[in-house]
């Protein structure tokens, strides 16, 4: 897999000059705002909407279903990165930026293997993920995955392999693993829903809230009768 990336003509190559050359022309704080949108700024937007979708969740009917299916999604995720470890190690593809001159590195000291990226593969997890439990949110968290593909390639420590690669692979973990998933989380969340915790699978009803209130109330003092007479 390597060897591919070795010749200039090949259009892997080809599409990295292309898009990195972007950040050679691209003024220093547009440079910076990419570096953190690639590194943490898709992270942190997917972990909003999953934040939104989860309340949201909480108010559907079958709201123990519905939160497990947005709990396989960080799930899955996780699942997708720990098989790209042998991936990784397996096909042992150098970074761009040690293969190549002229690009415009963003992130230094990135010594690892190249591909899959991980970044890619953890966004388009989370991304699908989503969208199987919720179409609306799922479309925006895929969004944001195709954004993070576009982001490693143009801060030049990933080729457009990698993060196709780490799109296949994130989708293919939400996917395939997704039926077992929620066999094994939806009666978990069930379970959940009647404990204490309840209120992470779906919202307390209000005499319910009201009834726990009371009963934290401290019992008001009995007068002495004989005092009273």
């Amino acid at each position: 897999m390597a060897g591919l990336a070795m010749d200039g003509s090949n259009p892997d190559v080809s599409v990295l000059y292309d898009i990195n050359g972007f950040a050679k022309g691209a003024p220093h704080w547009f440079d910076r705002a990419m570096e953190f949108t690639g590194e943490y700024g898709i992270v942190i937007g997917l972990a909003v909407l999953m934040l939104f979708a989860w309340w949201g969740a909480r108010k559907r009917d079958d709201a123990p279903a519905a939160v497990a299916g947005l709990l396989w999604a960080p799930v899955a995720a996780g699942l997708a990165l720990l098989v790209n470890i042998p991936i990784r190690d397996l096909v042992q593809r150098q970074r761009p930026f040690m293969e190549h001159q002229g690009l415009e590195v963003l992130v230094k000291g990135k010594t690892d293997f190249s591909f899959v990226s991980d970044h890619a593969t953890l966004a388009m997890a989370v991304g699908v993920g989503l969208f199987c439990a919720n179409r609306k949110y799922g479309l925006a968290g895929i969004a944001l995955g195709l954004l993070e593909g576009f982001c490693r390639v143009y801060m030049g420590v990933h080729y457009p392999t990698d993060v196709v690669g780490g799109f296949a692979l994130g989708t293919a973990v939400a996917l395939l693993f997704a039926p077992l998933a929620m066999m094994l989380l939806t009666p978990m969340m069930t379970r959940l829903a009647e404990s204490r915790a309840g209120w992470l699978v779906r919202p307390r009803p209000p005499a319910a809230a009201a009834a726990d209130e009371e009963a934290e109330l401290p019992e008001p003092r009995r007068r002495d009768n004989d005092l009273a007479a």
